[in-house]
């Protein structure tokens, strides 16, 4: 079964100057999709990834809340405990956003 996901990012840009962003569980639920491609800003920070699918998600009422409680990983590098600001995002990465899980 495919789900579907969205490109935030302009059309003209290109895979390169983007990042996916995964939604697991509650998270996808909340967001709707499994993903979605977002542009990386001038900084290339988590904290402007973050910014985005927030503003995209806006008229979720459960996504702010569930992005609050989210395990992030960006590539396979766990981030917590660490500033989204201070998180470099590539091109090319994936940001996993992974809220808790029943039993585990």
């Amino acid at each position: 079964m495919t789900e579907a996901s969205t490109d935030v990012a302009a059309e003209q840009t290109t895979p390169a100057g983007t990042v996916t962003v995964r939604y697991w569980a509650a998270a996808r639920s909340a967001a709707g999709r499994e993903s979605d491609r977002v542009e990386l800003g001038p900084e290339g920070t988590l904290a402007e990834v973050l910014a985005t699918v927030s503003r995209v998600h806006a008229d979720s009422p459960k996504f702010a809340d569930v992005l609050g409680c989210c395990s992030i990983l960006v590539g396979d590098r766990p981030v917590a405990g660490l500033e989204p600001s201070d998180v470099r995002v590539r091109p090319g990465d994936s940001v996993e956003l992974l809220p808790p899980f029943a039993g585990g």
